[in-house]
């Protein structure tokens, strides 16, 4: 199983998340996203090297990771619209129907040395029952801590982490939403928020 990248890249004034996976139907996915919003993905097809003899997951793992590293130095060089798939607009995109993973309380999660994330998934505007949320905590002082949870019938799912205030500002959250074999990767940095 690959469960794929996700990178924060810097152009001039604008942070870029550049976020990787494999997808069903033999795709390798590549999407850029600005403060939330997708502006345009580049999409790889290996279902001719399937009819061939196979590829293995370390080849297409590579293959992935080529693919994500071409479209950050895209974004570095400030060239983005040259890797986009041109036949996809981000009105395309957002009327295709994929999974969405949302932090409805981002503003506000520590208390009391845990941090409460409360999670929101949908599809295509619809809320997801069930989905799988497999979740990694990183810290840099730390091993990470990994956990599971499903959404309930609202598609919401809440994840409580013991976890110091301090330790906050260097620590993330990588969050893989899974539902009839689509998928939705998402990476948050966590901040502290001075009152």
């Amino acid at each position: 199983m690959i469960f794929g990248f996700n990178t924060d890249v810097k152009h001039e004034d604008t942070v870029y998340h550049v976020q990787s996976e494999a997808r069903e139907h033999d795709l390798l996915q590549t999407q850029v996203f600005v403060r939330g919003r997708c502006i345009g993905k580049r999409a790889t097809s290996y279902a001719e090297q399937l009819k061939t003899g196979g590829v293995t997951d370390p080849q297409k793992e590579q293959m992935l990771r080529d693919q994500h590293r071409l479209v950050m130095d895209a974004v570095r060089e400030g060239r983005l619209d040259d890797v986009f798939d041109k036949r996809d607009t981000p009105e395309t995109l957002a009327a295709i129907k994929q999974l969405d993973l949302e932090w409805t309380n981002a503003e506000s999660v520590h208390s009391d040395r845990n941090l409460v994330m409360r999670l929101r998934v949908t599809e295509a505007g619809a809320v997801v029952e069930g989905a799988r949320l497999t979740v990694r905590f990183a810290r840099p002082d730390a091993a990470p801590f990994y956990t599971q949870v499903l959404t309930d019938n609202a598609g919401t799912a809440e994840m409580n982490l013991e976890v110091e205030e301090a330790a906050l500002s260097d620590a993330s959250v990588l969050i893989q939403a899974s539902y009839s074999g689509r998928t939705a990767t998402r990476k948050f940095q966590l901040r502290r928020v001075e009152a």
